[in-house]
C-alpha cells in the first residue's frame, strides 16, 4: 500500500507549538495586531519549523491588501529598470509582496492601459520608473505611488533620483587630485537633463582647469571618436571626462588609434558603470556607479511607508559612487 501522504500543517498547529492562541499566530505571520517583536519572533519560528506556508489569499482578503505592487516602465532595454527593479523586489520581499512589471514602450495609450489593469487588480502601490531623468506627467491613481529615476513633475509627489550633479563633480575631483590639469568634457545631446546637469557640475567644478565648453552629441562610441577628433585639433587635454562609458569607450578606442595613451598621455572618466562597456574598454574605465539597485531599494521601501499609512515625501537624491579603474589610474 501506498505511504499515507504528510499532513499539512495548519495554522492551529503553529499556534499549538508557540504556545499562543490561532488569532495570535495568524496576526504574527501576517504582521497585524499589536504584539510583542519576541511573541511575532517564536511565532514565525515554529512556522518554519513545520514547513508552514501562509494561504496568501487569504491573507489578502482578511487584510484588504492584494500584496503585490506594479512598477511602470518605459525603458523597453531594461538598462536602468532591471537594476531598479532588483533593487525593489529584495525589499517588497521582507514583506512577502510581488511586483508585476509592465513596460509601456513610450506610448500613453498603454501606460493608461497598464494603470487600469494594476488598479483593477487592486496593487497596493506604484512604481513609475524610466530611461531617463527629465520629470515626468503624474498618473492619476487612488493608491499610493512613488516615481524612480524619473521624477514626477509635481513637487507634492514621492520621488527618488540618483545625484547627477554630484556623481559628475566626483569625476572632476579625482582628475584634479591625480594633477590633471586641462581638462576637457564630452557629453550627451544638450536636450537631455542628465547630459546638461553633468556638464553644469563638470563646468562648476572644474573651474579654469577646464580648457573648452563641453562638447555635446549623440549617446555613442561614434560621437565619443570623434569628439576627440574635434577637441585635439585645437586643444590642449591631459584629461576627457565623459557624460557616459558608451561615450568614454570610444574616445579611448580613437585615443589608442592616434598613439595617445590612456591614461598616461589622457586620463579618461566615464559616466553610468555599465559593466559591458566599462569593464570591456581598452583599458578599463573609471566612472561612476549610480547605485540602481539601492535606489530601488529605497523607492519601495518609500513605497511601503505610504501603503502602511505615512504621508509622501517630495523629492529624494541618492548618492552615487566614484568607480576608479585603470582609464585614471594606469596599471
Amino acid at each position: 500500500m501506498p505511504s499515507p501522504r504528510p499532513a499539512v500543517p495548519r495554522i492551529t498547529d503553529v499556534a499549538a507549538l508557540a504556545g499562543v492562541s490561532t488569532s495570535t499566530a495568524s496576526k504574527a505571520l501576517n504582521d497585524t495586531g499589536q504584539l510583542r517583536e519576541e511573541t511575532r519572533a517564536r511565532v514565525r519560528r515554529a512556522a518554519e519549523q513545520l514547513g508552514f506556508t501562509p494561504d496568501s489569499r487569504g491573507r489578502a482578503l482578511s487584510s484588504g491588501r492584494s500584496y503585490t505592487v506594479g512598477l511602470i516602465t518605459t525603458d523597453s532595454s531594461g538598462r536602468f529598470s532591471i537594476p531598479i527593479m532588483l533593487g525593489a523586489e529584495d525589499a517588497l520581499s521582507a514583506g512577502e509582496m510581488a511586483l508585476v512589471l509592465c513596460d509601456t514602450r513610450d506610448d500613453p495609450l498603454r501606460e493608461s492601459h497598464y494603470l487600469k489593469s494594476l488598479v483593477s487588480r487592486r496593487v497596493d502601490g506604484i512604481i513609475v520608473t524610466g530611461r531617463r531623468t527629465e520629470p515626468r506627467a503624474p498618473i492619476d491613481v487612488p493608491i499610493p505611488v512613488v516615481y524612480a529615476f524619473s521624477p514626477s513633475t509635481d513637487p507634492a509627489d514621492t520621488s527618488v533620483m540618483v545625484d547627477d550633479h554630484g556623481g559628475a563633480a566626483s569625476t572632476v575631483r579625482h582628475l584634479l587630485t591625480l594633477g590633471r590639469q586641462r581638462i576637457a568634457h564630452v557629453t550627451g545631446p544638450a536636450t537631455h537633463r542628465s547630459a546638461v546637469v553633468r556638464a553644469a557640475a563638470t563646468v562648476s567644478t572644474a573651474g579654469d582647469a577646464l580648457v573648452a565648453e563641453p562638447l555635446h552629441g549623440e549617446w555613442s562610441e561614434r560621437w565619443g571618436r570623434h569628439a576627440v577628433d574635434v577637441l585635439l585639433r585645437t586643444t590642449d587635454v591631459d584629461a576627457i571626462s565623459c557624460g557616459s562609458d558608451q561615450i568614454a569607450r570610444g574616445v579611448c578606442d580613437r585615443l589608442r588609434e592616434l598613439g595617445r595613451a590612456v591614461p598616461d598621455d589622457i586620463a579618461v572618466t566615464g559616466y553610468d558603470n555599465w559593466s559591458v562597456m566599462a569593464l570591456a574598454s581598452r583599458p578599463p574605465l573609471t566612472t561612476v556607479d549610480l547605485q540602481l539597485e539601492q535606489l530601488g531599494r529605497r523607492t519601495a521601501q518609500l513605497l511601503l511607508e505610504m501603503i502602511g499609512g505615512a504621508s509622501s515625501s517630495g523629492l529624494l537624491e541618492l548618492p552615487t559612487e566614484l568607480i576608479p579603474r585603470e582609464s585614471t589610474l594606469g596599471t
